[in-house]
């Protein structure tokens, strides 16, 4: 953050709170001219402070109505391949997320799928039939407290 000055970080709340809006509108909700402010965008973008824009769906709107949370523990064999196994979760489109662990867990993947049934069929057809896996601990979300994609800034 020390290469961000006062007016970038309140560019980066705005945008991270609605990104649809025009420079203008984030330019007078910060205090800038559009200019200045379209500038600074620029350079945000092109530095990798934001990623990239997009919209954000309400999975259960088009029916992934099940949000699993998996453990997957690789054998010894199997640490020896993260890459092959992380490329391998890369192609799935139900996992969401995908975190390395330190601990007697190797990965945390976020799912989603159509209902539990959908999750079992990937399950059992996919997941688990990748090379190394030892164990997959499932945890089905039953309700969502807070969602965010917003970075405390």
């Amino acid at each position: 953050m020390t290469d961000l000055d006062p007016f970038e970080i309140k560019i980066l709340r705005e945008m991270q709170r609605d990104a649809s809006q025009t420079t203008a509108e984030i330019a007078e909700r910060v205090g800038l001219s559009v200019s200045p402010c379209w500038r600074r965008i620029d350079r945000l973008e092109r530095d990798g402070f934001i990623r990239k824009r997009v919209a954000l769906i309400d999975r259960r709107r088009v029916g992934l109505n099940a949000h699993v949370f998996a453990q997957v523990k690789l054998n010894a064999h199997g640490r020896a391949n993260l890459d092959e196994f992380s490329a391998a979760i890369r192609g799935f489109p139900e996992v969401l997320d995908a975190y390395v662990l330190m601990g007697t867990t190797d990965f945390m993947l976020r799912i989603v799928a159509k209902d539990i049934d959908a999750y079992e069929r990937f399950f059992f057809d996919q997941l688990s039939k990748l090379p190394g896996v030892q164990e997959i601990n499932s945890t089905v979300a039953l309700s969502e407290i807070k969602a965010t994609t917003e970075l405390p800034l």
